[in-house]
């Protein structure tokens, strides 16, 4: 089975490597809160036609490795990811609110976004050999 997915005009294979913390950097995602929040990325991702291939909710952090289709911005799908589970959240532990440090503000702002590609090496060891068939290709086209 091959590694890229298809859309109707676009074959792909999109990974990101998305950071990000709570606010202050409160270490609050652990029992029910980091299950809730694990419910909700997983929900919403799946919603978004979005594949988890690793989650890991730390008390202060949570790593999320995911391949989104190009039809879909990063920026916009990482904005729903926090937004939406933070609202969820905040409305079901009510207490998280009351606590003066925190308002209505479940993240810190930004994240951190890498994108998970084959290596360099092999990305050239690719494109030589590529480019070895081409010629060959060529080659042979000449000969009659």
């Amino acid at each position: 089975m091959s590694r890229f997915k298809k859309l109707s005009h676009t074959l792909w294979h999109c990974q990101y490597h998305i950071v990000w913390v709570p606010k202050y950097r409160h270490r609050i995602l652990a029992g029910k809160v980091g299950n809730e929040v694990e419910r909700c990325l997983r929900a919403f991702s799946e919603q978004k036609k979005c594949t988890i291939v690793e989650l890991n909710i730390q008390v202060d952090h949570i790593h999320l490795l995911v391949m989104v289709p190009p039809r879909i911005s990063i920026s916009g799908f990482v904005g729903m990811l926090k937004g939406r589970p933070a609202i969820r959240v905040l409305n079901k532990f009510k207490e998280l609110k009351r606590r003066p440090y925190w308002g209505n503000h479940f993240w810190a702002r930004g994240y951190c976004v890498d994108t998970v590609g084959l290596d360099a090496e092999k990305i050239r060891a690719y494109v030589k050999y590529q480019e070895k068939k081409e010629r060959e290709a060529e080659q042979n086209n000449l000969d009659f």
